[in-house]
């Protein structure tokens, strides 16, 4: 039994409040009042409810009647508790590959086809099997840096079911909490996840589906996963049109120059510049005012991108008002065609007048002041001002018979060419991939490319021109010039000079074949 008087003064205090509470609710501010109260205690509970279930849970599973949800796995259970039909009728707006993604990636310097996929997430195992079946038609070490691939993968995903994909190579992480006194086991995020797993590789790259790239503008190479968990490679070669161009300008510095300036690809220009080395002599006889004509082969896409060069069938330079054409003829089946004038005589010398084009003669043959020695000595050769990294070709077909230091000359370059003739190339600022001393070289070929190494007060090419191991003038010496068709050659060449003046007169001159503030190479054709 409970004290009287204290039960008393409970009672008392009830009949007090309540007298309070209906002499307040009796009047329209008192019931205003409390139902303001009433609905600012209910928001303030339910932001605290939802402030709660935002929560990180380190450890999800706890005692029965008890659970803090972090908001995601709440919102997981609420989507696996729909009911299929409703899933249904949402099927029409839902992404129609699941787990499927696309991405492009970059070879870098120095990496691997095999080791960039294993970088993006793919496994090993299929890294090197995308290697082998694409090495039936293309072979991967041929792939240079900056080389694109598109390709498609499916990733690591969690269904409606709450069960990962079969593409999936292992089972993903899982909890149980208690909903209701009934136990749940539901996927754990990365998010959630305390293993150290990050953002990054939240979502692995599990199967690669396929990789498409081209390594050249008229190839396309795909790789796809068959049905049996392999991988199957097909190359694509375009079909490359072929268009005849006539072009020409004027110099007004160098061939090089002009010929680019008129949106001539530099790969003509610079076969152009090797039909014409041997007649002519591009520091001392061009001239502001002269001019160039080529009438040559191109090959594009369907999509009219220039995909590669053909050849030259004739081309001219008009010096001094004295026209020089050239024609292209293949004399024997079994030897590549080479250039005649318009008397059968060919443009091939023994060596090249100018191994550099757009060269300046900085220093000539004979007696000088060394600017670096500081007195005067014999010049054994002629010094051509070109910037560093202008390509340098062979004068003449030969043998490398010395590449690598050698005191002032610096980078030094010997080329025999037979019969007692041989040319030296110095200051040089590097070799050209794939040359090395006792390597066959062609006549114009670039095999080094001009610098300023060793003693040189500026970048510029050292040439000398040595006959039984003498220097001589390149400006001066008389070099022996190629063969001079006769009889029946000399008929059919003849016969093939007046087929090509007919199809360079039916074809009108190209003032400009690519704009010039474009890349020559992207121009599409015309």
């Amino acid at each position: 039994m409970g004290n009287p008087r204290a039960n008393t003064s409970i009672a008392g205090t009830l009949r007090r409040g309540l007298n309070g509470a209906g002499a307040a609710l009796a009047t329209t501010d008192g019931r205003w009042a409390l139902v303001s109260t009433s609905l600012t205690a209910l928001v303030a509970g339910a932001l605290a409810w939802m402030a709660v279930g935002m929560m990180p849970v380190s450890r999800p599973m706890v005692s029965p009647g008890r659970s803090s949800l972090p908001y995601a796995l709440f919102m997981k259970l609420i989507r696996a508790s729909e009911p299929m039909n409703q899933a249904s009728d949402n099927s029409d707006n839902a992404n129609p590959s699941p787990g499927v993604e696309n991405r492009t990636v970059t070879l870098d310097a120095g990496d691997t086809l095999a080791g960039m996929l294993e970088d993006v997430g793919i496994s090993a195992q299929d890294a090197n099997a995308v290697v082998a079946a694409m090495g039936k038609s293309f072979n991967p070490r041929s792939l240079k840096a900056g080389q694109s691939f598109d390709l498609t993968y499916s990733v690591a995903t969690i269904d409606a079911s709450g069960k990962p994909p079969a593409a999936v190579p292992s089972a993903p992480r899982t909890t149980t909490v208690i909903v209701n006194h009934q136990p749940v086991v539901v996927p754990v995020d990365a998010e959630e996840d305390d293993s150290g797993a990050t953002e990054e590789n939240s979502q692995p790259i599990s199967r690669l589906l396929s990789l498409h790239f081209s390594p050249t503008i008229d190839k396309e190479i795909t790789v796809t996963r068959t049905t049996e968990g392999g991988y199957m490679a097909e190359m694509e070669t375009k079909q490359l049109q072929e268009h005849r161009h006539r072009a020409g300008g004027t110099i007004d510095s160098s061939l090089y120059l002009a010929a680019t300036q008129a949106g001539i690809p530099t790969d003509v220009v610079i076969d152009m510049i090797r039909m014409f080395s041997y007649k002519v002599d591009f520091q001392r006889d061009l001239h502001p005012g002269d001019r160039f004509e080529v009438f040559y082969d191109y090959y594009y896409t369907p999509e009219g991108l220039p995909a590669k060069f053909g050849s030259i069938s004739y081309a001219m330079m008009t010096l001094g008002g004295k026209q020089i054409p050239m024609y292209r003829f293949q004399a024997d089946p079994n030897e590549p065609s080479e250039y005649f004038d318009q008397k059968g005589e060919s443009a091939k010398g023994l060596l090249m007048k100018t191994p550099v084009d757009g060269a300046r003669i900085s220093s000539g043959f004979g007696s000088r002041f060394h600017p670096i020695l500081g007195y005067t000595r014999m010049h054994k050769g002629v010094d051509f001002a070109v910037p560093t990294g202008t390509p340098v070709m062979a004068a003449g077909s030969g043998t490398i018979q010395f590449m690598g230091r050698a005191n002032g000359y610096g980078n030094f370059v010997k080329i025999n060419h037979g019969n007692g003739y041989a040319t030296d190339y110095g200051h040089l600022s590097r070799f050209a991939p794939g040359m090395r001393q006792g390597a066959r070289v062609r006549q114009g070929q670039v095999f080094a490319y001009s610098g300023m190494s060793g003693m040189a007060t500026g970048p510029h090419l050292h040439y000398e021109i040595l006959v039984n191991s003498t220097q001589v003038n390149p400006l001066t010496v008389k070099m022996a010039q190629g063969r001079l068709l006769i009889g029946r050659l000399l008929r059919l060449f003849q016969e093939k000079r007046l087929e090509i003046d007919n199809m360079v007169a039916t074809t009108s001159l190209e003032a400009k074949v690519a704009d010039s503030a474009t890349d020559l190479r992207q121009a599409r054709v015309k």
